[in-house]
């Protein structure tokens, strides 16, 4: 199977060796500091390795490392072993080429201002002040073709209303939520367009949790994995898809601050696709479930008078 890159909240672990280029990324939440809005994740599921993954998790260390490398994929195999694995890896490309998977990858802004796939998990990537992170939702086949963020940030731009302060530093975001294409199927409307944020947060913050303090509400799956950002999309969690994204394709709908800023961050990352918590909603099954009972009951009651 091709290798794939995850978006992943887990525990600590150490990546499996392999032949790809260190471009891979997991998403993951650590443990909260005093200014960061921090949103726990849910326990790490055991691995599968029957289970699809996104891009850059290989089944065996899925649920114990936060930031595992990718798993040799056809560009690796190229790479590393010259002209007739070329020729092979070409011919299993076009075989599986309208196939990819939808995720939110992460990014991290060279001093030049390009775009290089994270090579560090953001659960144990802290960034430094001045930083540029990027997170971009896409459907792709591995680290090797995801497209990165649409635009440019200019870290004294985008942090220019954010004071620096004792304690705490300033990491610039950009976050693409994709194109029309990438979008799940019965998304309605197109995406919202990428914007820009800049977090303050503590010295010792990851990027995980810098993200989590301009991004909520985050949406997680029961295997810790990054479903949403500012809670984008709405339904859907690293599923595969037919046909790749185009990383060119500028077409995205406007964007609703009220989504993407509006939130105290007292959301937690567990939510289902619909908005509401698990817990609410047994609650509201258990709550209908009585109320049928005691209309049947009532009902019966009523037939023997």
């Amino acid at each position: 199977m091709l290798g794939l890159a995850v978006v992943l909240l887990g525990p600590a672990g150490t990546a499996p060796a392999s032949a790809a280029s260190p471009e891979s990324a997991a998403v993951s939440a650590s443990a909260p500091s005093p200014e960061t809005h921090h949103v726990p994740a849910p326990a790490a599921a055991s691995a599968s390795a029957a289970a699809p993954r996104p891009p850059s998790a290989p089944a065996p260390a899925w649920a114990s490392d936060p930031a595992p490398h990718p798993a040799p994929g056809p560009a690796a195999h190229t790479r590393a072993q010259g002209a007739p694995a070329r020729a092979t890896a070409a011919r299993q490309a076009a075989a599986t080429a309208a196939d990819g998977y939808r995720y939110w990858s992460f990014w991290q802004q060279k001093k030049n201002g390009s775009w290089a796939y994270a090579t560090e998990g953001p659960a144990t990537q802290r960034p430094e002040d001045g930083d540029t992170l990027g997170f971009r939702f896409a459907v792709s086949e591995d680290s090797g073709d995801a497209p990165e963020p649409r635009g440019t940030v200019r870290f004294d731009d985008a942090c220019a209303d954010r004071a620096e302060k004792p304690g705490s530093k300033r990491v610039a975001l950009r976050i693409d939520y994709g194109t029309t294409r990438d979008a799940p199927a019965g998304t309605s409307g197109a995406p919202p367009q990428p914007r820009t944020a800049c977090a303050r947060v503590d010295t010792r913050a990851s990027a995980a949790e810098t993200l989590a303090a301009v991004a909520e509400p985050l949406r997680y799956n029961t295997d810790s994995l990054l479903c949403a950002i500012d809670g984008y999309p709405a339904k859907g969690c690293g599923e595969r898809s037919s046909g790749k994204s185009d990383g060119d394709d500028t077409s995205s709908g406007g964007h609703d601050d009220a989504a993407a800023d509006g939130n105290s961050g007292k959301d937690t990352g567990d939510k289902d696709t619909g908005g509401m918590s698990g817990g609410l909603g047994l609650t509201a099954g258990i709550a209908g479930v009585a109320v049928l009972g005691a209309a049947a009951l009532w009902q019966a009651r009523r037939r023997k008078r």
